[in-house]
């Protein structure tokens, strides 16, 4: 009689894990581990200011777990149906912060939610990607028309949160859009084509000869990629000749905080107590940590709170002076890893849907982890982007953990073998 019954609870148990016996528990450890090194780095932050924060870290981490856990078991093929509301749920939250969002440091990004500060624009990065995978799915991106119409799609909420104004979140939406357009056939020609606007205007304020070069380049790719050749040709000379005389009138439109941001990480030693304070101190940190760091809780820049907010934005430096040149390579292998379970995820998916959403989640992490150590190490502006999953942030690190859950749910329900 026990056996049986001791049978019966392990059918039961089994049964229970069968839903989730295809995850890949190889992206899920590697989330689970920068999150909780997360924690440490941020309580080590805020070890001598007599926070608590790092709590929550944890908490949030374990929330978003069991949420990615839950939705890893949900069929995402259900999105499919949903993806307009939740566009709709996407841009009406948006909408909502410009009217009774909550104000801090001079930009307008949040929601007081039950006494708690949430941050839809974090969230607007999942719905965008489930919409454009969607939109992808039914129409590849292999023509003019249905790039258009992606992009068309993906300009409204990335309206909202730049009027925020929040330069970094919207620059996140770009890398989403540019990165799921090229997995959805898009000719890569066509993406080049589609920031070189930006490209042009920057350069013709910076580096005057390098935009003639510039101009030419783009006028060749747009006559051998754009289907009427002479046409397309000239347009792409004109409209990168005439965005490079605008450059000025674009500047004009950033907030001067966003302005000394995207300058002065060139030569931060112009404002060393402003604007370039941060990256200055950010350098130092990391370079004091030399090979194997100072020890934990040890690091003279991290411990004296030479780097403000270091537990959000500038959580690397940390890292780099408490755990060296040794710990900076270990989280970079590990994000590597992590971007590595997420290619292989779209690769085998079993529908262009799972794979574009793979591959969203994937554009959102890369970028948003390159351009962080970038501004850590003084080789990217200061653009307000955290570091994935480590980087302190309840609306962020839930979000992440919801696109992990979101890819979880596409290996889960692939039907194929894992590599």
């Amino acid at each position: 009689m026990f056996q049986k019954s001791l049978n019966r609870t392990q059918m039961r148990w089994l049964m229970f894990l069968s839903r989730w016996q295809e995850l890949d528990w190889q992206l899920l450890f590697v989330s689970i581990a920068l999150t909780f090194l997360g924690g440490v780095m941020i309580r080590s932050a805020e070890f001598n200011e007599g926070l608590t924060d790092w709590w929550w870290h944890w908490i949030i981490g374990g929330i978003g777990l069991s949420l990615c856990l839950l939705i890893a078991r949900s069929r995402y093929e259900i999105l499919l149906q949903w993806h307009w509301m939740v566009y709709a749920m996407t841009n009406i939250s948006l909408f909502a912060v410009m009217i009774m969002g909550t104000t801090a440091n001079g930009a307008q990004r949040w929601l007081n939610i039950l006494g708690f500060h949430v941050q839809p624009s974090e969230f607007a990065k999942l719905g965008l990607i489930i919409t454009l995978a969607a939109i992808i799915h039914w129409q590849p991106a292999s023509t003019l028309n249905a790039v258009f119409r992606v992009l068309a799609i993906a300009a409204v909420p990335w309206l909202f949160v730049f009027l925020e104004p929040n330069l970094g979140t919207s620059l996140v939406f770009g890398a989403i859009t540019m990165g799921m357009l090229y997995w959805g056939n898009a000719n890569p020609g066509w993406l080049i084509l589609l920031v070189s606007p930006i490209v042009s205007a920057i350069m013709f304020n910076v580096f005057l000869p390098g935009w003639f070069v510039w101009v030419a380049a783009m006028a060749l790719i747009g006559w051998r990629t754009l289907p009427w050749p002479l046409f397309g040709g000239i347009g792409a000379l004109v409209g990168n000749t005439i965005s490079g005389g605008l450059g000025n009138l674009l500047w004009g439109l950033l907030q001067d905080y966003q302005k000394n941001r995207l300058i002065l990480f060139l030569d931060p030693d112009k404002d060393p107590l402003g604007g370039g304070y941060h990256l200055i101190q950010s350098r130092i940190a990391i370079g004091a940590g030399q090979l194997t760091g100072r020890g934990l809780y040890q690091g003279t820049q991290t411990q004296l709170q030479f780097i403000p907010e270091q537990h959000t934005d500038f959580i690397f430096s940390a890292i780099g002076e408490e755990l060296g040149f040794i710990g900076c390579l270990c989280v970079l292998f590990t994000f590597w890893l992590l971007c590595l379970r997420l290619v292989i995820i779209a690769q085998n998916a079993k529908d262009n849907f799972g794979s574009l959403l793979a591959i969203g989640v994937l554009s959102m992490i890369v970028f948003q982890t390159v351009v962080n150590i970038g501004m850590n190490i003084g080789l990217a502006p200061i653009t307000g982007i955290p570091l994935p999953l480590l980087s302190y942030g309840r609306s962020a690190l839930l979000a992440n953990f919801l696109g992990i859950g979101l890819v979880e749910s596409v290996a889960n329900h692939r039907h194929r073998l894992k590599f």
